[in-house]
């Protein structure tokens, strides 16, 4: 187990994990039934097509929408499961080995650094924002900030006592890092796109 001097259950952690992980699979169930259909039916505009910056159809279609070989979205219906079982476990008491949380954590630097190429391929590559995609950027950012401070607060990482405390004051400025960085990409995506003219 991580060794803390806290025997409090992490409450916070795990509802976001748990919020963040049932929305995140909802958008990727829905961008997958997007597919699908699209596949059914060639030619047929995506139901979050709202207008030519704001879509589906063009990112799912991309290469960028296949980067391994097979829909983007069969990666979140199986990844977002993680954080969900996860979170019910801390509920439930559960406590999980340094290990355990060194894994957990390396899989959202994963997701992290796939959401910020997506949304570089999206804003700068293919000049679209997809619906769906965005609500996925949206849990993964706080959830990658959560799940980093938490471990480096608790012991997982191995960076000393100076880090810990750190992690720990960190943990309480997840949500304004959290819009911080909406705030960025939002900016970013003004800039290039100029989305306000083109909703």
């Amino acid at each position: 187990m991580i060794p803390t001097s806290s025997t409090r259950r992490p409450v916070a952690l795990a509802l976001l994990l748990i919020v963040a992980g049932m929305i995140g699979w909802w958008a990727a169930f829905s961008l997958t039934i997007e597919k699908i259909e699209a596949l059914e039916n060639p030619g047929r505009a995506a139901g979050c097509d709202f207008s030519v910056l704001v879509q589906c159809t063009e990112n799912l279609n991309s290469p960028q929408g296949a980067i391994f070989g097979f829909p983007n979205p069969l990666i979140g219906l199986a990844a977002w499961i993680a954080p969900i079982v996860v979170g019910v476990a801390l509920l439930a008491g559960a406590r999980f080995a340094r290990w355990f949380w060194v894994i957990f954590w390396l899989g959202f630097v994963g997701a992290i650094s796939f959401v910020v190429w997506l949304i570089t391929q999206s804003i700068f590559v293919l000049g679209t924002l997809c619906p769906w995609c965005m609500v996925t950027w949206s849990v993964t950012i706080p959830s990658f900030l959560a799940v980093t401070a938490y471990v480096v607060a608790e012991g997982a990482l191995p960076l000393g006592a100076g880090a810990r405390r750190a992690g720990k004051a960190v943990l309480r400025w997840v949500p304004l890092a959290t819009v911080l960085a909406y705030v960025v990409i939002a900016v970013i995506a003004q800039l290039r796109l100029d989305v306000l003219s083109n909703l």
